[in-house]
């Protein structure tokens, strides 16, 4: 990762991470045959463009509650599984794997990021961010869990 000179630079990098993920959610949304999937990921775009706009306004000046802290459970599905790259025709177990990966590796990322300023706004802000892409993991993981290891 690179290295930061300020915190706007931690937000701009931070902002962009969130914007890929919009578009990479709307790109698997887009592909999806599947309407179940379809929203799901259109429904995870909804929030990365929230977690987006939650960036700029801090970066703007606007200081917002910062979110909660409070860890969340994490059932480590997608801690035993390979790496998976995510096609057009992938089924949903793939899907689902993709999402919790790619989740776990946000919530690395925000972690990360609120190491590298001393900024204690700054970095609970980043912190409430890792612990919301900590949620979406788990709401991932959950549907795994629910339905793809009963059916197997």
């Amino acid at each position: 990762m690179s290295t930061f000179a300020n915190v706007d630079e931690i937000l701009d990098f931070a902002i962009e991470g969130e914007q890929a993920a919009v578009d990479l959610y709307m790109g698997l949304a887009a592909q999806a045959k599947n309407p179940t999937i379809k929203k799901t990921f259109e429904e995870y775009a909804q929030e990365e463009r929230g977690h987006k706009a939650k960036l700029q306004e801090v970066k703007a000046g606007k200081r917002l509650i910062i979110p909660s802290n409070k860890p969340v459970l994490d059932l480590k599905i997608s801690d035993y599984t390979v790496e998976e790259e995510i096609g057009t025709d992938a089924d949903y177990q793939s899907v689902l794997l993709f999402a919790m990966k790619k989740e776990k590796a946000a919530f690395k990322l925000y972690t990360d990021l609120a190491s590298r300023t001393e900024d204690a706004g700054i970095q609970n802000l980043l912190l409430g961010l890792a612990q919301e892409e900590a949620k979406h993991k788990l709401r991932f993981e959950i549907e795994y869990d629910e339905h793809i290891l009963v059916e197997n």
